[in-house]
């Protein structure tokens, strides 16, 4: 995929979803972090139906605190790896009072100090909340990125990096949002939309199983 057709296929991205964001439910930044953390190896909405009963009741890194690793163990139970998530959450809570007066810290550095926070959540919280201009790759836009041929790459990080450079700045803000929506309900691992996908002529791979079709 050249830059041109970079440009038109975030340029449709855009036409049919302006204002892209996060799936998971959150009010403020600490309930976003949280949210992410939780949403490791775990759908959004298996993680919203947790954060839903757990926010009305503790909100706030002293209120999650309050509670203790077992009383929030019972909100997030249905969560995968609930166990260490409690123990990091607990923990990120206690550093974000005792070293961020209880905000959410806009650096990179201080939000990967934070247990349970990698690059990935990271980037999410940068871009979703303080508006940087970053791209959280997970799996579903890795696979994307590598299938499309939009910005290939054998590692998470190499796919991230080289979408820093081709993604056009004009859409660097909001592309996080729109290829984690796409890989999730469209170019999905098996059995991906492309007949009604709207990008699906700029895609590489469709274009090869166009080609395969073509021969036979």
């Amino acid at each position: 995929m050249n830059q041109t057709q970079r440009h038109e296929f975030f340029a449709t991205l855009k036409a049919h979803n302006p204002e892209p964001t996060t799936e998971l439910n959150y009010t403020t930044p600490f309930e976003l972090l949280i949210a992410v953390i939780l949403s490791a190896q775990a759908t959004d909405i298996g993680v919203n139906k947790a954060t839903d009963k757990l926010y009305p009741v503790a909100n706030t890194p002293q209120a999650i605190l309050n509670l203790g690793v077992d009383g929030l163990k019972k909100y997030i139970k249905t969560i995968g790896l609930f166990n260490s998530k409690a123990e990091n959450v607990i923990k990120t809570c206690l550093i974000l009072l005792e070293q961020h007066q209880g905000k959410v810290p806009e650096d990179r550095e201080a939000l990967e100090a934070l247990p349970g926070v990698g690059r990935k959540t990271a980037n999410v919280v940068l871009n979703t909340i303080f508006n940087h201009p970053v791209i959280a790759v997970d799996t579903h836009l890795f696979r994307l990125a590598n299938r499309t041929g939009l910005a290939k790459g054998k590692t998470v990080r190499t796919v991230e990096d080289r979408l820093m450079k081709v993604v056009p700045t004009e859409f660097k803000q909001d592309a996080h949002h729109w290829l984690i929506l796409h890989g999730r309900y469209v170019c999905t691992a098996r059995n991906p939309q492309c007949h009604s996908c709207k990008v699906s002529h700029l895609c590489d791979e469709f274009k090869r199983q166009q080609k395969k079709a073509n021969r036979s």
